[in-house]
């Protein structure tokens, strides 16, 4: 074989080596990549992240100061969004509600995927009775919708930010433990759980160490689908007076707050509406996007 020759092997055996090496994540974000949508779903959520984040920088005015000489005022160069009905600015406000909503989101979805991971983790290793226990609680939640379930529990523990993001997550617990079950139920019979059990590993230790990461991606899937739907919830329990309180700026309890401004000022109304569409459509586009990613059955 001529030098050429040898170092076109040595280059496609050094291709080869490379390619082994690459981890499992890596091989995710290369077919995420490829997903356009996502992308952008991805790029719209780490700007609102971004925003939350920044808010005190970028808002011009206190978002709880009031004006009555400038209220109800049309978007204007001083004023980008309007002005509410005690003349705070709606810009200011629309950009905080965005910590409100994000935060409950993430927090509620959070209470959910560790609690429903668990239980699921737990009856999927164990089966039989505490298994069948389990999926029965978990089918009576499921049975109830996920909206009147979360006004129940608020309803019982009363109305704050930390009731409202308790009673989105409990809302959530269903389906976080149907998914990991359903994983934890093929992943119990492999050969790195049964090594585990034989060199005398505690089952807590074997559901912490060898089944819950291998859990990990349909749960992560399932959250970014999952702050989405928080974010509604959350948005629609505010709209109806059992989440956060006013003045407090939240996306759900201004839209409600305009609604008997509608023909006078629609505005009011419309942007915080459009920030709760943005932020949702993003985040199910990137979690439809992360989701195929993850499908062994689409690798390329």
């Amino acid at each position: 074989m001529n030098s050429a020759g040898r170092s076109y092997s040595t280059l496609a055996a050094c291709g080869v080596a490379g390619e082994k090496r690459r981890s499992p994540w890596w091989e995710v974000w290369r077919r995420l990549r490829r997903n356009r949508a996502a992308l952008v779903g991805m790029g719209v959520i780490i700007m609102l992240v971004m925003v939350a984040i920044l808010a005190p920088v970028l808002t011009p005015y206190d978002p709880n100061k009031t004006d009555m000489k400038a209220r109800l005022q049309r978007p204007s160069l001083s004023h980008p969004l309007g002005t509410d009905n005690f003349g705070r600015d709606m810009f200011s406000r629309v950009l905080y509600g965005s910590r409100i909503s994000l935060y409950v989101g993430f927090v509620a979805v959070g209470i959910g995927a560790i609690f429903g991971g668990v239980l699921g983790a737990v009856g999927g290793y164990y089966g039989g009775r505490l298994d069948n226990f389990i999926m029965r609680c978990m089918d009576v939640l499921l049975a109830i919708p996920q909206i009147i379930l979360a006004i129940a529990i608020v309803g019982a523990l009363g109305t704050s930010l930390v009731n409202l993001m308790i009673a989105v997550g409990i809302s959530q617990l269903p389906r976080y433990a149907r998914v990991v079950r359903a994983s934890a139920l093929t992943v119990r019979g492999q050969e790195f759980v049964e090594a585990a059990r034989a060199v005398g590993a505690r089952d807590v230790r074997i559901i912490v160490e060898n089944i819950l990461p291998n859990c990990m991606a349909p749960i992560i899937v399932q959250s970014t689908l999952g702050v989405a739907q928080a974010i509604l919830s959350a948005a629609a329990l505010s709209f109806l007076g059992l989440g956060i309180q006013p003045p407090t700026p939240e996306w759900g309890s201004m839209l409600s707050a305009g609604r008997q401004f509608l023909r006078q000022a629609p505005y009011l109304s419309f942007f915080p509406g459009l920030a709760i569409s943005i932020v949702v459509l993003a985040l199910n586009i990137f979690g439809d996007g992360l989701r195929d990613s993850l499908d062994p059955k689409l690798r390329q």
